[in-house]
């Protein structure tokens, strides 16, 4: 086949950045020869050539990010071989990333205001107002043989004693 696509260099890899060819279009290939650099987010591997031919065409500049895994990215013909008449992914390819690239500047900078936010209002705590004062009440000191300020009324009438209400 003359296409080579993006490989998948880990079972979950579903993108990667094509970081840098070491071939130029013209190129004679051979099985095994080290054609580019693809970037994870954890390594940099090297994409080897599996077809022998010529390197015809590059379908994804180099530094290109988000390219999807077995996208086309270049096209390598043997002996007597046309090229497909279809043409590049690669500006898809470069517009679903800088949208990306968008959505994470935008959502890096909201992060960041929030975090100012928070660090300005622990270095400056909102003050009371004017006027207002928050008042603590401290509790009263209680007598454990007296009931609490309000509770004698509320159980044993309005006499306050204690015990039952005699009998009228």
């Amino acid at each position: 086949m003359p296409n080579i696509l993006m490989p998948a260099l880990s079972p979950t890899m579903e993108e990667g950045k094509l970081a840098k060819w070491l071939k130029n279009v013209g190129d004679t290939v051979k099985s095994g020869d080290v054609i580019a650099e693809i970037e994870t987010d954890k390594a940099t591997m090297e994409v080897e050539a599996v077809d022998e031919g010529k390197l015809t065409q590059i379908l994804v500049p180099e530094g290109t990010e988000n390219v999807k895994v077995n996208t086309p990215i270049a096209v390598v013909l043997g002996e007597g071989e046309t090229a497909p008449a279809a043409g590049p992914p690669a500006p898809k390819a470069e517009a679903k990333a800088e949208a990306k690239a968008e959505k994470a500047e935008a959502k890096a900078e909201k992060a960041e205001a929030k975090a100012t936010e928070r660090a300005e209002a622990k270095e400056h705590p909102p003050l009371k107002p004017e006027g207002n004062p928050v008042e603590t009440a401290e509790p009263a000191p209680t007598d454990p043989t007296e009931d609490p300020p309000g509770l004698s009324e509320a159980v044993h009438g309005k006499s306050g004693k204690k015990g039952p209400e005699p009998a009228e």
